[in-house]
């Protein structure tokens, strides 16, 4: 019920926070980007990337696995490596991450119960673990242009059941913001430029132009 004496300027307890997330990359490997045919292969892997470099600017834990890497899948995506030099990639066999005994315990690991995943291919091994985590308790936010389905039906319909059952749809510059959430937050503020320049396209081309704009006023 509605009480108007209760309205404060406080943000909700749904939005994402660096305290309250873990992210999970589940299967961004070649195999299965030769596979995806729901969008653009390569701004995949920039939203991926972006959305790894999200995770790293707010200190957000980070969960890497792969499946079948040594006998069909291939290794990681070496730019979502490359973010993340010391985490651990647990390799799989089961096609569901969240069967993987110590995929769970990682996750388990880190106190946070919202759960930031993208993955290769929606229609398999990201929609099995989103589902198996919503019947267990965890909130799932699915990264929709950081994941990808082999045609645009198997990656829509995919997002639909996990919708269904509870998920929640965003995008890596979503996430990103919504970590940041305030401007004056200057701790995180410049790393936040530099991942929005580097992968926001004419978002980032519009924060150089500002940036120089300014400076240029700034010098005179």
């Amino acid at each position: 019920m509605f009480d108007i004496n209760k309205v404060q300027a406080a943000p909700s307890k749904d939005l994402l926070t660096p305290d309250n997330s873990v992210m999970l990359f589940v299967d961004h490997q070649p195999q299965m980007f030769f596979g995806t045919g729901s969008g653009d292969r390569t701004a995949i892997i920039n939203s991926t990337v972006g959305l790894a470099k999200a995770a790293q600017a707010f200190d957000v834990p980070a969960v890497l696995t792969t499946v079948a890497a040594e006998s069909f899948s291939g290794p990681l995506l070496p730019q979502l490596a490359e973010v993340f030099p010391k985490n651990e990639i647990i390799d799989r066999t089961t096609m569901n991450a969240w069967e993987d005994e110590a995929l769970v315990a990682a996750v388990k690991a880190t106190g946070r119960k919202k759960i930031i995943v993208s993955g290769l291919w929606t229609e398999v091994c990201l929609v099995l673990p989103a589902l198996s985590a919503l019947e267990q308790g965890y909130e799932v936010y699915v990264v929709t242009d950081a994941s990808g389905g082999v045609s645009p039906a198997a990656h829509e319909h995919a997002l639909q059941r996990m919708i269904a059952a509870g998920a929640v749809p965003v995008t890596w510059v979503q996430v990103l913001l919504e970590l940041q959430r305030d401007w004056a937050r200057q701790e995180t503020y410049g790393a936040v430029m530099e991942i929005v320049k580097a992968h926001a396209g004419a978002y980032g081309l519009g924060v150089v132009y500002a940036q120089s704009v300014i400076g240029a006023h700034a010098a005179g």
